[in-house]
């Protein structure tokens, strides 16, 4: 078991460093901050390099602690909001399947984070070597609703943003 949960967190973990650092720097075919701020731009979510850099740190610094399986659930926590923010924003009208755009990969990769703070770290993973036994059903649980609210709450208050920008726009003084 210490062995399955070692390979899954670093597997999964650093799959998360990379779509982080691939929105952050623009390596391994990213399109860096400024490339996914448009995007972000394009799908409702404002100010775009506000959410690209939010999102590109979470993904980068929380793959890195499930990698680590240091402070797990919070680690968790903040993946399982990045990961419903993608499928509100991009993937959910696309339906499930990965092949049509859809937010298979998404729950996989929540799914995954969830797990591991239920079950915890492993005993190969600086949880457990600073005895922090910070796993279970509840840590899993809160994990869960903080990821989701999170992730509904930076949803929200991008489209919010969206909404004020053309009002701002067409609100100019008059000067008579």
């Amino acid at each position: 078991m210490t062995l399955g949960l070692l390979v899954l967190r670093v597997i999964v973990g650093l799959l998360f460093v990379g779509h982080g650092a691939q929105k952050l720097f623009g390596v391994w075919g990213g399109h860096g901050l400024q490339g996914t701020a448009g995007f972000f731009e394009a799908i409702g979510l404002r100010p775009g390099r506000f959410h690209a850099t939010a999102a590109g740190l979470i993904e980068f610094a929380g793959g890195a602690l499930l990698a680590l399986g240091l402070l797990t659930p919070f680690a968790a926590a903040a993946l399982i909001a990045v990961m419903t923010a993608a499928v509100i924003s991009v993937h959910f009208t696309k339906g499930l399947w990965a092949t049509d755009g859809g937010y298979e990969y998404n729950l996989v990769l929540a799914s995954a984070a969830f797990a591991l703070s239920a079950i915890g770290a492993g005993g190969w993973s600086l949880d457990h070597a600073l005895s922090l036994s910070d796993h279970g059903v509840l840590w899993a649980i809160g994990a869960l609703v903080v990821g989701i609210i999170g992730g509904v709450g930076a949803v929200l208050s991008g489209r919010a943003q969206r909404r004020e920008q053309p009002q701002q726009a067409t609100s100019r003084p008059t000067t008579a």
